[in-house]
């Protein structure tokens, strides 16, 4: 990056919402000198299920991952403008995250579970017209919604039709589970990944994520960032990084390059 680059860079905010694939993103971000000011939020503390995935030690259990999270950055950048929203998003706290009167956000990172904040989140950031970024740690899996450039693009790209978020506000369990496949595309989940997420809240305490999983979505959510804030042509889409076929199990060689789900086409489709 340029000097240039790097300043314009400094300048700008960036939301995260989520504080376990989203603190890796965040982090990343830090190190490459990739936003100077950021908007954290999650409700949750650290839990020792969280250690395979989260920069953290058996020390901080019980720490609020906001504080946890901007902790690390910190010591990354003393000079970064860190805001903690320690409740999470919520009805009443939504605005003040989003705050265009404090300066508004650049671009969003949303990497939390709750189907209402997703798309809430989205209806916000469509309507101020800020990017949005989503990694789902499922075979390199990188949505890009660039609500910058097309304000009246669907959410989810239109896997979830007209659905609002005031229509999640008492979603049950089973009703969850079918948005959140309806969400990320059932067709294109990787078998482990499909034979999960019915078991969520049952045999599973959450969504199941793994340390590498965490760090590439990290690096794609950073790198993919960056490019976006620079006005790089990053065109709205669906993205996979599937390292399953980019390093196969079986003997014999393999094309070098990413899956990418061209704009216009079905998700999931890509070829």
């Amino acid at each position: 990056m340029t000097r240039a680059q790097q300043q314009s860079l400094f300048g700008r905010r960036i939301g995260v919402v989520g504080l376990s694939v989203g603190s890796s993103a965040a982090l990343t971000c830090a190190m490459e000198g990739v936003g100077g000011s950021f908007r954290l939020a999650d409700f949750d503390r650290l839990s020792l299920s969280n250690l395979n995935r989260l920069r953290a030690g058996v020390h901080e259990l019980g720490l609020e991952k906001t504080v946890l999270c901007a902790r690390r950055m910190y010591e990354l950048d003393p000079y970064l403008d860190i805001e903690l929203h320690r409740g999470g998003l919520t009805e009443d706290s939504i605005g003040d995250f989003f705050a265009v009167e404090r300066g508004g956000l650049d671009l969003l990172i949303e990497e939390c579970d709750t189907p209402w904040v997703k798309v809430a989140a989205r209806e916000h950031a469509r309507r101020l017209g800020v990017p949005v970024l989503m990694d789902t740690n499922d075979r390199g899996l990188l949505d890009v919604e660039r609500f910058d450039t097309e304000p009246g693009r669907p959410l989810f790209h239109g896997l979830i039709g007209d659905t609002t978020s005031e229509e999640l506000r008492e979603l049950d369990r089973a009703g969850t589970i079918r948005l959140l496949l309806r969400m990320v595309d059932e067709q294109r989940l990787s078998p482990a990944m499909a034979d999960a997420l019915p078991r969520i809240g049952r045999t599973l305490s959450g969504w199941p994520q793994l340390a590498s999983g965490v760090m590439l979505g990290a690096a794609l959510a950073t790198d993919t960032a960056r490019r976006i804030l620079l006005d790089e042509p990053v065109p709205s889409g669906r993205y996979s990084v599937d390292l399953d076929v980019l390093v196969p199990a079986r003997s014999g060689s393999a094309s070098v390059g990413m899956a990418a789900q061209p704009e216009g086409a079905r998700p999931g489709t890509a070829p």
